[in-house]
């Protein structure tokens, strides 16, 4: 059904994006049938809650992973977000997401552990290595999607009510980036500088989401990444916790460049003076 949303612009770019994205999605279904098929074949069970077949469960797991665009499934998703409108792109990256999370958070029980951990890791790591050097806003909000992919998976194994957590404040901030983007029709960094002469509101409550979007207290966005950090030094995990808490620090990085363009900068001298 998102397809033809995709496509209804038809532009090249448009039209590659609709393409990579069906075909990652559709590949990543025909895995998640074939492991069920798997498990049935071994088990003879049909029942999703309840895998016992490993090899099953790792496949629908990387199938999965591959639909909500977690590294190292992710590369697709700057593409196929860059490509996209910016209303469209909003719906691939808060409702597109919310079924393969369903699937995701039924079949937590199954999974090894340790590949939710190294999955969670790696996306929080990518999300924020990967935006660093964009100047495309769409690319940016792409690496913060993937990045707070690996804030929800890391959790999932110890506190499954964090990661519905995450994720709601997660559509919220995404959904308030992305309209303001659509309403001031951005779509690269230095198109930022000149928000401010328009709407000085709206650019003021955008630094605010964006700020919210890397994590700062006392913005919404704190919230979440406080609890699972808690939750993974309360479970006896100060390493890994260590380790997330850093990749938020890298991603935190490139929303305070946008911040920095958006409202501390006057339009024609921008980032580099």
């Amino acid at each position: 059904a998102i397809v033809p949303l995709m496509a209804q612009h038809h532009h090249p770019r448009a039209v590659e994006a609709t393409t990579k994205y069906f075909l990652t999605q559709a590949t990543a279904a025909a895995v998640i049938l074939f492991a069920s098929t798997t498990n049935a074949w071994t088990t003879g069970e049909w029942d999703m809650t309840n895998m016992s077949n490993p090899t099953a469960t790792a496949m629908i797991l990387a199938a999965l992973a591959l639909k909500i665009g977690l590294a190292p499934m992710h590369f697709w998703m700057p593409e196929v977000l860059q490509g996209l409108d910016l209303l469209t792109g909003l719906i691939l990256s808060t409702w597109q997401k919310l079924a393969p999370l369903a699937l995701i958070i039924q079949t937590a029980q199954a999974f090894d552990p340790l590949l939710l951990s190294a999955l969670g890791l790696t996306s929080t790591l990518v999300g924020g290595w990967g935006g660093l050097n964009q100047t495309q806003l769409r690319k940016i909000l792409a690496y913060s999607s993937i990045a707070h992919m690996g804030w929800m998976i890391i959790i999932l194994q110890y506190a499954p009510q964090l990661t519905l957590l995450a994720l709601l404040m997660y559509v919220l901030m995404t959904s308030a980036a992305f309209l303001t983007l659509k309403f001031s029709s951005a779509t690269k960094i230095n198109t930022l500088a000149t928000i401010w002469s328009k709407s000085p509101m709206l650019t003021t409550t955008a630094a605010l989401v964006l700020l919210s979007l890397g994590g700062l207290p006392p913005l919404t966005g704190f919230m979440p990444k406080w609890f699972i950090l808690q939750e993974l030094a309360k479970q006896g995990l100060p390493l890994t916790a260590t380790v997330m808490a850093l990749a938020a620090l890298i991603s935190l990085y490139f929303y305070l460049r946008l911040c920095y363009t958006m409202t501390l900068t006057i339009s024609p001298n921008i980032t580099t003076s």
